[in-house]
């Protein structure tokens, strides 16, 4: 659970905007029913940093907040709905946590879903969508935050992409292959521009993580869908399970505190149990 994890003093009073912090009830809240969003925005708040969220669901967002504040009694937790897809959502969303607390000294990007198809087989609408939710996002919050981090004249970035970025998995989702391959890219050569500035940019790579759509599958009453998580999870992965959540929101305060992480910019931290290390296609 994350209570195990470090505790990073610096982050304490930090100011983090969390885009897609959303979680949906599950309907069997257990330790591993946390999204990535969810559990980095409750590891922050656990670290002592001020929460600003948004999510296009609402109702997830608030679900989040509710669970954060259960666990945390003086959590600083706001929410509110955004397509982060929308440039103007993104501009209301940063200017409603500069009124709320005047900067923003971490910034996590956390929206991303995956489409199945090929090259051919892959609809040119799918694909645009694909691109614009998976790297589009990224590059408008950059945009709308990095000015207020210059002007700050310090600030972090951690961008959560995907091992799909770095290898083929076994499976056709070619258009979020190459967005989380340009998300690598683009914090690499962001955080170069703005490193003199006193910013730092890095990314999160997961691999085959146990989420709450994964456990979803695994207790469903519908026995396509309990194959399917049966052929998630046949893994190749060394360490011999899946992540979760947690080892996630792990990787994102370590990289956000500059005291742990003061030296790295333009990495990618993968957490994958040593998948991409190994010769396994996955699942």
């Amino acid at each position: 659970m994350a209570d195990d994890y470090p505790i990073y003093p610096d982050l304490k009073g930090k100011v983090a905007l969390i885009l897609g912090v959303g979680q949906a009830r599950t309907g069997r809240e257990t330790e591993n029913s946390w999204g990535n969003g969810a559990a980095i925005a409750w590891m922050f708040a656990q670290n002592g940093a001020k929460i600003f969220g948004c999510d296009i669901d609402l109702s997830a967002a608030e679900h989040t907040l509710s669970r954060i504040r259960e666990a945390h009694e003086n959590a600083v937790c706001d929410v509110l709905k955004a397509d982060v897809t929308s440039a103007e959502d993104i501009q209301k969303t940063v200017e409603a946590c500069m009124e709320k607390h005047g900067r923003i000294d971490v910034l996590v990007n956390n929206v991303g879903a995956t489409a199945s198809g090929d090259p051919v087989s892959l609809p040119e609408e799918v694909w645009d969508a694909q691109i614009d939710l998976n790297l589009k996002s990224i590059y408008l919050s950059l945009k709308a935050v990095l000015p207020i981090m210059e002007r700050q004249g310090s600030g972090s970035v951690v961008n959560n992409a995907s091992i799909a970025g770095l290898r083929f998995l076994g499976k056709p989702q070619v258009a979020y292959n190459a967005a989380k391959a340009a998300v690598i890219h683009l914090t690499k050569v962001t955080s170069c521009i703005y490193a003199p500035k006193g910013m730092r940019l890095n990314c999160i790579a997961p691999g085959l993580m146990y989420t709450p759509l994964v456990e979803r599958l695994e207790h469903s009453d519908d026995p396509a869908e309990r194959e399917t998580f049966k052929k998630i999870t046949q893994h190749n992965v060394p360490m011999g399970r899946m992540g979760t959540a947690w080892d996630v929101a792990a990787a994102a305060v370590f990289l956000a505190s500059h005291k742990a992480a003061g030296y790295v910019t333009g990495q990618t931290l993968v957490v994958d149990g040593g998948l991409t290390s190994s010769t396994g296609t996955g699942a």
